[in-house]
């Protein structure tokens, strides 16, 4: 019990450190990392909404600079499933952030249970299905582009489980938000409002404040919806 507990307190201390002084390297953008990373509180949303599901195995799109691989890692070990497994999908994490993401897992103890995939997750995303891949929740940080977002929500809808959870950043971004809008209302997602509470953090495009974050349940059996029943989104 005592080394889970200097774990978690190891991985914690690292997404401590990070929010704090920010990343040992950062790129050459403006607030790089604060645009970027997910904040804080919503990664301490994040860890306590996954150990809530009790997840053992989680998928995660877009590393960058760890701030919500962190907080995934230390909900995985704060649950302590006999085999955890987190599965980070990035093509860009050594030729964009040189491995600083990687780097910091690593540091925390996580590429333990962690497994980075240098690949797009269009790629990735079906070769994990073959596999046989289950997870019990996904996050959801790559790209924004409407047809890549709808594309991995649509293996996701296949490699996590039934009743489980996938967790959208950037939900307030229009080509983001109407990509999970089709799912919402043709295949039975539901959204959780209570999952990220407290005020909106940043401002959406238009300049209207909005929730950064929102995680969806997925339907428990899961179903195909009829094409005569299409509903538009």
């Amino acid at each position: 019990m005592a080394n889970a507990e200097e774990r978690v307190a190891r991985v914690s201390e690292v997404r401590r450190r990070l929010a704090r002084e920010g990343p040992p390297w950062a790129r050459d953008h403006e607030r790089d990392f604060e645009t970027v990373s997910v904040p804080e509180r919503h990664g301490d949303q994040l860890r306590d909404l996954l150990v809530c599901e009790g997840a053992g195995k989680v998928v995660e799109i877009g590393l960058a600079y760890a701030a919500s691989a962190l907080a995934i890692g230390e909900a995985l070990l704060t649950v302590g499933a006999p085999s955890p497994r987190h599965v980070v999908i990035d093509p860009f994490q050594e030729s964009e952030y040189a491995n600083v993401g990687w780097k910091l897992l690593c540091s925390a103890g996580l590429d333990s249970i962690a497994r980075l995939v240098p690949g797009p997750s269009s790629i990735a995303l079906p070769r994990l299905l073959g596999e046989g891949f289950v997870a019990d929740a996904a996050f959801v940080d790559g790209s924004h582009r409407f047809h890549e977002v709808f594309v991995d929500l649509y293996f996701l809808r296949k490699i996590v489980r039934p009743g489980g959870l996938v967790v959208i950043d950037d939900d307030w971004w229009p080509s983001v938000h109407t990509a999970v809008r089709y799912y919402e209302r043709n295949t039975g997602w539901q959204a959780l409002p209570d999952a990220f509470p407290g005020e909106p953090v940043g401002v959406r495009p238009q300049g209207r404040q909005r929730a950064r974050c929102k995680a969806y349940r997925l339907p428990d059996p899961p179903f195909e919806p009829s094409f005569q029943d299409f509903r538009a989104f």
